[in-house]
């Protein structure tokens, strides 16, 4: 089993950069997919972006052209460089990795047996 941890989160005026941490352990082999992924109380908890194992990247609408997931395979780090934030990208960050998945892409349903670190908390306010 892998074992994730997120880094990097806080709290942000509109407008500004985060950049988050997903530091791996455990049994990883090669590159494999992996992806962030967010949540607010009291509702689902909703893909932002994955990175398939031959480094190819997908991203909600939401966040195209504002955030961009990268990957150390050396280090066994991924990182999710948030920019322009908006109010409405406050939400609990998760990274995630699956055992199996049907396409490596930010959708809950195409994965399966899945990894989670504990995540880390984005806040975007004035």
């Amino acid at each position: 089993q892998v074992q994730l941890a997120e880094s990097g989160g806080g709290s942000v005026q509109p407008g500004e950069s985060l950049r988050l941490s997903c530091a791996a352990s455990g049994t990883t082999y090669g590159p494999y997919c992996m992806g962030w992924f967010r949540q607010v109380p009291g509702k689902e908890r909703e893909g932002v972006a994955t990175i398939d194992p031959d480094g190819a990247t997908t991203y909600v609408d939401s966040v195209k052209g504002r955030f961009t997931l990268s990957r150390d395979h050396a280090k066994n780090m991924h990182y999710l460089q948030m920019n322009n934030l908006k109010p409405e990208d406050t939400a609990m960050y998760y990274c995630a990795t699956p055992t199996t998945y049907v396409r490596c892409r930010p959708v809950r349903g195409d994965w399966f047996k899945t990894s989670w670190g504990q995540g880390t908390q984005v806040t975007v306010s004035s």
